[in-house]
């Protein structure tokens, strides 16, 4: 019988939610299914808070990431993660940072081979790329501090979110502003119902599903202020710098 947690967000009870096939991807909402693996998932929920999770996989080591989820098959379930989604990502954040790209410092979190921060550079961004599963030769302090970190499609990959928001929170400058992207669960997550969301997904490594609520704890604990220009587009913030202020005015709106 499986035993109840606690959940790592806010301390509350965590119950078994359901189990899914590891090969569960995201590839599934475009109407592409991988054949099942036989190994069972299970995710747990938070009835406090609503932050969903899948202890197994975040008790991993890092190689068996590396082995069972960021291999050469990855692709295949994430077409859109080396090329489309950081141009995309790129000329949008050149578009709502226009004329302030002089202010900003900029990192990418979580940025893979780099290609988004390399697209900035081509629009004169002072920018950079770090990412724990490809630069694990790189100390973390050693990068100094940043006005602006990007962070897209990283929360729901992380196993343990509060040692990502300790390495953010270290990288993070006092009136920066920290820009992330990753999917609320409320609405797709709910106590007593199956785990169908095409957005719970084991073999994407999509392990961490928050809610708003679980989201606004979060940021709490580290003392950020949280706003969300959308239901997948957030931002982290203390202090509100005058070249980002038309974003935080935006986000709190949406609060």
């Amino acid at each position: 019988m499986l035993k109840d947690l606690s959940c790592s967000i806010c301390a509350g009870t965590s119950m078994p939610h359901d189990v899914v096939d590891f090969n569960k991807s995201c590839e599934e909402n475009n109407g592409k299914f991988l054949r099942p693996s036989g190994v069972s998932i299970y995710y747990y929920l938070c009835h406090h808070c609503g932050f969903c999770f899948a202890p197994e996989i975040c008790d991993w080591p890092s190689e068996k990431f590396s082995k069972e989820i960021y291999n050469s098959q990855y692709i295949d379930i994430d077409p859109d993660y080396k090329e489309n989604r950081p141009k995309n990502n790129a000329a949008h954040l050149s578009k709502i940072f226009n004329g302030k790209t002089e202010h900003i410092r900029h990192l990418d979190f979580g940025g893979g081979n780099g290609s988004l921060s390399d697209a900035l550079k081509g629009f004169s961004w002072d920018s950079q790329s770090y990412d724990p599963f490809m630069h694990k030769d790189i100390n973390i302090t050693d990068l100094g501090r940043f006005n602006l970190i990007t962070a897209y499609e990283v929360f729901e990959h992380v196993p343990d979110a509060n040692a990502l928001m300790e390495q953010l929170n270290s990288l993070i400058s006092s009136d920066g502003v920290i820009l992330f992207s990753t999917l609320l669960s409320d609405g797709p997550i709910k106590p007593n119902t199956r785990l169908n969301w095409w957005y719970a997904a084991p073999r994407n490594g999509h392990i961490s599903l928050f809610s708003k609520k679980s989201l606004q704890t979060l940021a709490n604990k580290y003392n950020f202020e949280i706003g969300s220009l959308s239901s997948g587009t957030h931002i982290l913030y203390r202090k509100v710098p005058d070249w980002a202020a038309h974003l935080f005015n935006q986000g709190k709106k949406t609060n």
